[in-house]
């Protein structure tokens, strides 16, 4: 399916609508869990400068697989909001405490989160508990307004690359590795994920994303690129999930088809629900983190 660029736009502008009026309480969850750091960063003109780091507080003591995750369209407009985005609205915090606290049940009415499903997740989680990951929450740029699109996504990898990744692994207790770091993002955030990835393919070793804004278009080139990093880097694992009304559904699905049409491993999740914050919530937000999870 190809997504035009108004199409787009005004999907990945749904994902900042709505917010919750219990984001408050849900942001300040997350200090049962995790010590919450804002890191700031020295700026270069428009250079991404914020970035929140979630450290585990629980046992298992150690180091710990580090989890960059990308935010969506709606919070490109301040740098804080971004930052904070998966916190105080996309539900990381009460997803990474149902995912340490099972049984995990449904907390929504809405049915994005089915019964079946939830069978299978407290089965994986009694069989292997929910360790977490130490989390990095980068503000992500709209890159939709940059004037020159490839000069801000190679800036942003680099910037990630180069010094969120080996600042976080100076001030938290994460494995010092590519193969124990992850990168995902939500909607705009998957776009700019792999980017990201296919730029810096070094610095990481698994990427994924949740209901990805990837147009269509992209896909030969997308796995062009993936199958040479495959062949000079090894296999890596790739996460594309969607739901059933997101808007970008059609395009993760033939993705994840030509993927595995050319060899390249990809698990394709497909939930329930629309391209909104209330999935994330329900979730994506944990669908995502327990796949990461997984890994190792």
């Amino acid at each position: 399916m190809l997504v035009s660029r108004r199409h787009t736009l005004l999907a990945l502008a749904a994902v900042g609508a709505a917010l919750p009026l219990a984001w408050t309480r849900r942001a300040r969850a997350a200090d049962e869990d995790f010590e919450v750091r804002d890191l700031l960063f020295e700026g270069r003109g428009k250079k991404p400068s914020r970035a929140l780091l979630l450290v585990p507080r629980h046992e298992p003591a150690g180091e710990r697989r580090l989890l960059v995750l990308l935010h969506g369209l709606g919070e490109t407009g301040d740098q804080r909001m971004g930052a904070y985005a998966w916190v105080e609205r996309y539900g990381l915090a009460s997803a990474y405490a149902r995912l340490r606290r099972p049984p995990v049940a449904a907390t929504s009415q809405r049915g994005d989160l089915t019964p079946g499903r939830i069978d299978e997740i407290n089965a994986a989680l009694a069989a292997r508990p929910f360790r977490g990951p130490v989390i990095v929450c980068p503000y992500t740029p709209d890159v939709y307004k940059a004037d020159d699109r490839r000069r801000t996504l190679d800036d942003y990898a680099d910037w990630l690359a180069d010094e969120v990744i080996p600042r976080v692994r100076r001030e938290a207790p994460v494995q010092p590795d590519a193969a124990h770091t992850s990168l995902d993002g939500c909607s705009l955030g998957g776009y700019v994920g792999i980017e990201t990835y296919l730029r810096r393919p070094e610095a990481f070793g698994a990427w994924g994303s949740v209901q990805g804004a990837l147009g269509g278009y992209r896909i030969p080139e997308y796995v062009e690129k993936l199958r040479a990093v495959e062949q000079r880097l090894g296999a890596r694992p790739i996460h594309l999930e969607t739901s059933t009304f997101d808007d970008f559904v059609d395009t993760n699905r033939a993705f994840a088809k030509a993927l595995t049409d050319a060899g390249i491993r990809c698990e394709l999740r497909v939930g329930q629900g629309p391209h909104d914050q209330p999935f994330l919530r329900e979730a994506g937000s944990l669908e995502m983190l327990l796949w990461h999870d997984r890994l190792g």
